[in-house]
């Protein structure tokens, strides 16, 4: 009479440990990828700002208003442009929308918003950090349940 019990608590421990591994990997993994996605695009808009900021700088250094240039018409082809008074420069501000602006004022907003999307990014990384964990500490169920002891951590070495 046993056999069944131990058959029928054998098929529920089987029973959820797929549902765990489905869901580490239906929405845990799937969490973890958007967050860092996200946050890869966050740091490429700061590497965008940072250039700029070195352009506008460079500008600024060699006293010239004149500025030749490629611009991208898009899919890769680029067209040579010159300005004529690079005084003023449109700086794209978020949601579609570009701001004149001269050279203090945008290398001032570039500044702020890099320090905004920085802080955002460690937003980002402290989230990433914490599914991780989540993923950890459902594993470490899932071979509670299995019954598996526990793995040598091979991150320690012996003193002696």
């Amino acid at each position: 009479m046993s056999l069944p019990v131990d058959a029928n608590a054998n098929a529920n421990v089987e029973q959820k440990v797929v549902q765990y591994e489905n869901f580490i990997n239906d929405v845990l993994r799937r969490d973890l990828q958007k967050v860092l996605e996200q946050r890869d695009l966050v740091y490429e808009k700061i590497s965008q700002y940072l250039q700029l900021k070195n352009t506008i700088q460079s500008l600024q250094e060699s006293g010239s208003q004149q500025l030749k240039t490629d611009v991208d018409l898009g899919c890769n082809f680029y067209v040579q442009a010159e300005v004529e008074d690079s005084s003023r420069i449109f700086v794209a501000v978020g949601y579609g929308f570009f701001v004149e602006m001269n050279h203090d004022e945008a290398l001032r907003f570039i500044v702020k918003k890099t320090n905004q999307l920085t802080a955002f990014t460690e937003q980002l990384t402290k989230d990433s950090a914490k599914i991780k964990a989540n993923i950890r500490m459902v594993l470490e169920g899932l071979r509670e349940l299995q019954g598996l002891t526990d793995l040598p951590d091979s991150r320690g070495r012996d003193v002696l």
